[in-house]
C-alpha cells in the first residue's frame, strides 16, 4: 500500500493543500500482457502508448504507437495503428495504420502518443504528437473523423512556444462546468513538465492555466514529469496516473488527485505505483509509461508500455 503526500506541489500556488483527509490510495492486484494480432508491417515494430477505451457496443478499442526496432533504419518516430478486442487484452488490428507521418511539415517526422475522444455522435477526435522532420521537435496535433480508418488531420491542437516546447501526450477531461481540461507534456529546463489548458470545446481553443504539479526533491519523480490517464469515477476527486522520472529518464508510474476543477492537488502517492521489472543490464531501457485507464464493471484497468516495446495492463484497486 502506497502512502499519500500533498505538500509537494508548486509552493507558489495558493490552492495547494497541506494535509490529506481523503485516505486515498491505490495498489496493483494483477499484471497481464496485452497482445496484438495484425499485418506484417505493424508486427515488425515495437509498441508504445496504448490508448484503450470502451465503445457503446461493448467492444474495446485501441490506438497504439508503432516504432521501428533498435538497430533498424529509422524512417519515422512512429505511426499510429487502431484495432478492436472483445476482452480488452487481445486486439485484432486494422490492415492499415490510421495516422501516418506527413504530408504536412508539423508531423512529417512521425506521429506518436494517441489519445481518443469519442463524441456524442460516435465520431472521433484523436490527439497525437506530431514530430517534425528533424525527429527532435514537435507539437500536439489532432485528427477527426467518423471512423478510426477515416480520420482527417485537423492541424495543431496546441502549439509549442518559446517557454513550452514540444507539446505532446494529451490527456483530456470535461468538467462539470462544461469546459474541457487539456493536460499535456512540454519541454522546459532540460526536463519534461506537465501543463494544463482550458477550452470551450474538445478541440479548443485553449487558455493556459497555472502549472498543475511539479517534480519533488529527492524522489523517484524529481526531474521529469509527463501526463498520464485520468480516472474520473469520482468527478469530485479525479486522479491522474502520471509518469515521472529521475534525470537519467528511469520512468515510473505514480498517481496524483485533484479537486473537481483541477485547480488544486488534494493527494499524491509517495512511491511509484508501477515500476518496470528489474534487469541485469543497467544500460537497458528502464521505463514504465502509463497511457490509458478503463473502468469495466467497477474494475480499474491501467494500460501502459514497458521498455518502449511491449504492452501491459494492471488491475488497480482503489482504497
Amino acid at each position: 500500500m502506497m502512502g499519500a503526500d500533498t505538500t509537494s506541489a508548486d509552493p507558489h500556488r495558493k490552492d495547494v493543500v497541506a494535509s490529506n483527509d481523503l485516505a486515498l490510495d491505490f495498489n496493483v492486484k494483477r499484471i497481464e500482457a496485452v497482445t496484438l494480432e495484425g499485418p506484417g508491417p505493424l508486427m515488425a515494430r515495437d509498441l508504445m502508448s496504448p490508448y484503450i477505451w470502451r465503445e457503446r457496443d461493448g467492444r474495446w478499442g485501441i490506438m497504439v504507437r508503432a516504432v521501428t526496432r533498435p538497430g533498424e533504419p529509422v524512417t519515422d518516430t512512429g505511426v499510429i495503428w487502431a484495432g478492436w478486442s472483445p476482452d480488452g487484452r487481445h486486439f485484432t488490428m486494422l490492415d492499415e495504420p490510421s495516422i501516418v507521418p506527413g504530408p504536412g511539415d508539423h508531423d512529417a517526422g512521425g506521429v506518436e502518443d494517441p489519445t481518443v475522444v469519442v463524441r456524442d455522435d460516435g465520431s472521433y477526435v484523436v490527439y497525437y504528437s506530431g514530430v517534425l522532420a528533424d525527429h527532435a521537435h514537435g507539437e500536439l496535433s489532432y485528427a477527426t473523423g467518423p471512423a478510426l480508418d477515416k480520420l482527417t488531420k485537423s492541424g495543431v491542437a496546441l502549439a509549442s512556444s518559446k517557454s513550452e516546447g514540444n507539446t505532446k501526450e494529451a490527456t483530456i477531461d470535461r468538467t462539470q462546468d462544461g469546459r474541457w481540461r487539456l493536460f499535456y507534456e512540454y519541454a522546459a529546463d532540460e526536463a519534461s513538465r506537465v501543463g494544463l489548458a482550458i477550452g470551450a470545446d474538445v478541440a479548443g481553443p485553449w487558455t493556459e492555466q497555472p502549472t498543475p504539479f511539479v517534480p519533488r526533491t529527492d524522489s523517484w519523480d524529481d526531474w521529469h514529469l509527463s501526463t498520464g490517464p485520468l480516472l474520473t469515477q469520482d468527478k469530485a476527486t479525479p486522479v491522474m496516473f502520471y509518469n515521472g522520472a529521475t534525470r537519467d529518464a528511469r520512468w515510473r508510474i505514480g498517481w496524483i488527485a485533484f479537486n473537481a476543477d483541477y485547480t488544486s492537488v488534494v493527494a499524491r502517492g509517495i512511491e511509484p505505483l508501477i515500476t518496470p521489472p528489474p534487469v541485469d543490464d543497467r544500460t537497458a531501457t528502464d521505463i514504465a509509461f502509463a497511457a490509458s485507464v478503463v473502468v469495466d464493471d467497477g474494475v480499474i484497468w491501467l494500460y501502459y508500455s514497458l521498455e518502449d516495446r511491449r504492452l501491459a495492463r494492471a488491475l488497480i484497486r482503489r482504497s
